[in-house]
């Protein structure tokens, strides 16, 4: 089965941040049709939205045999599954994982949209996908990752020492 390379962006600001994205991505990682290929330095950020605590960001890289929507319906399971509950739009979190780019589609269906729509305004998502994929090329601006990030106001976003 042909496998295909995807980004996904992970965030947490509720509980132990860092040990649930730890969790998360070996979770990921054992879940058949996904091997995690590479992730990025944890990150602090600011929040957007309602007044919260600080997250702490990553990104992967992920190869998978599964469709975007079955990737996606993958990713709902394991924030499940790490007790993300969904009670305000950008709201605190235990677990945000955000599918960002699936090769290089462009999809828009009621339930999913590739690549993510807001990923080239979020110096959260930018700097730590710069990191392990600065030559991505995203397929609707046409401009590699780390070219975006230029243009990103990065002041929110502190690489951790841990």
């Amino acid at each position: 089965m042909k496998s295909t390379k995807c980004a996904i962006a992970l965030g947490s600001n509720l509980g132990d941040s860092l040990a649930t994205l730890k969790s998360a991505i070996a979770t990921l990682n054992n879940t058949p049709g996904i091997a995690v290929k590479s992730h990025s330095s944890w990150y602090q950020t600011a929040p957007v939205g309602p007044p919260q605590p600080d997250y702490i960001n990553a990104c992967a890289i992920l190869e998978v045999t599964l469709q975007p929507q079955q990737l996606l319906a993958t990713l709902l399971e394991v924030e499940i599954k790490f007790n993300r509950i969904r009670r305000e739009k950008w709201g605190p979190r235990t677990l945000d994982l955000d599918l960002l780019l699936y090769d290089d589609l462009i999809l828009e269906t009621p339930t999913l949209t590739l690549p993510h729509p807001r990923m080239a305004e979020r110096a959260f998502v930018l700097v730590p996908l710069v990191e392990i994929a600065p030559d991505w090329v995203h397929p609707v601006t046409k401009s590699a990752i780390d070219q975006i990030l230029k243009t990103a106001d990065c002041s929110g976003v502190q690489k951790m020492k841990v």
